[in-house]
């Protein structure tokens, strides 16, 4: 529909552009203005399909109007100045051949363009227009061009960052739900069988789920407000953890049955917030795979340190089949690569289940 309005209205300038007289004056168009008119338009309707071949033909056709006895207005050309717009908009050349085509649009016009006996007001003036809207026109369909790039870019990276966005509340959310839904069951399961046999125990254990049930709580409001809209009220989150909390997550994997030992070598060095929080969640997601999959009842964090690598360990004896490819060790692979390191995972020779998170102090370069 917009396409035929083009043509509609560019159809409708050149028939008005063909009744003007030399004098000024408004005729009826002559017969010459017709043919200017359709052959013009019939060259227009290619200028998305091959706006070259639209440009050359609506040029020349605009040219033609000296031959058949019309005044080269710039009413009469309106066809070869959309087909310049459009050619500058749709083609994918650089800005100069951009800048020679929509010139030499200009000077074969001009030179087309007519003179009524001595060079009057009026044929500066058409010259002039004719010489100035064909760039114009190149200049206009090139900034528009550029716009509508810009302004994809914008859109595609919003994407990308509300894809990103997604991935990460997702891992926060799978870590959150492994991690403290494991302790609890864990914890269940201890007081449990300490029920009978030792109640003073079980009351212990069971504090101890009312405190992972109620930390899971917490983190899950935190991490479902960052999907509420910017109106929404806000929810008060805790600060992303980090290797500054690891002795209260390794007492939590104790008070399931865990015994956890860790192992640092090199002096400590500060982190990355990024880095730090993948450090954290990488121990916490491998400790919890012990805890589901290793069959075992022990496990060893590493933490190494050099001047520029902080390289985390999780090794265990167990003799479970270890765990599936999945989520948490996707999530950690994701985790170690967002903060510029590397990732393994996988058995040991003699036995049970390793761990290895190389990770950049300071983040990505």
């Amino acid at each position: 529909m917009a396409k035929a309005a083009v043509v509609t209205v560019a159809f409708a300038l050149c028939l008005l552009g063909g009744s003007i007289q030399a004098d000024g004056a408004v005729a009826a168009p002559r017969p010459g203005a017709y043919l200017v008119a359709v052959l013009s338009c019939t060259a227009l309707t290619l200028r998305h399909r091959a706006p070259l071949a639209a440009l050359a033909g609506t040029t020349v056709t605009g040219a033609l109007a000296q031959p058949l006895g019309m005044l080269s207005t710039p009413l009469i050309v309106a066809p070869a100045l959309v087909a310049t717009y459009v050619y500058a908009l749709v083609t994918v050349t650089e800005r100069r051949v951009v800048a020679v085509l929509s010139l030499a649009s200009a000077v074969l016009l001009v030179t087309a363009a007519p003179v009524s006996g001595s060079l009057s007001w009026r044929d500066a003036t058409r010259m002039v227009l004719m010489a100035v809207l064909p760039p114009v026109a190149g200049v206009l369909g090139r900034s528009v061009r550029h716009r509508r790039a810009y302004l994809a870019a914008l859109e595609e990276r919003a994407l990308r960052a509300v894809a990103e966005e997604r991935i990460r509340i997702a891992r926060e959310l799978h870590d959150l739900v492994a991690h403290q839904i494991t302790l609890a069951n864990a914890q269940a399961t201890v007081a449990e069988h300490l029920f009978d046999v030792r109640p003073e125990q079980t009351r212990v254990s069971l504090r101890q789920l009312v405190e992972t049930t109620g930390h899971a709580l917490d983190a899950l409001r935190a991490t479902v407000g960052l999907l509420r809209q910017s109106g929404d009220d806000a929810v008060a989150g805790e600060p992303a953890p980090g290797l500054g909390r690891l002795p209260e997550l390794l007492d939590a994997f104790r008070s399931a049955g865990l015994e956890v030992s860790v192992h640092s070598s090199g002096p400590a060095q500060a982190l990355a917030p990024d880095v730090d929080l993948a450090a954290y969640r990488i121990v916490q997601e491998a400790l919890t795979n012990v805890t589901k999959h290793a069959a075992t009842g022990a496990a060893r964090v590493g933490l190494a340190w050099t001047p520029d690598l902080l390289t985390v360990t999780v090794t265990d004896d167990g003799t479970g089949a270890g765990p599936a490819p999945g989520y948490g060790l996707i999530g950690m692979r994701e985790r170690a690569t967002a903060a510029g390191g590397r990732f393994a995972a996988g058995p040991r020779p003699e036995g049970g289940f390793l761990v290895t998170a190389e990770l950049p102090l300071q983040g990505p370069a």
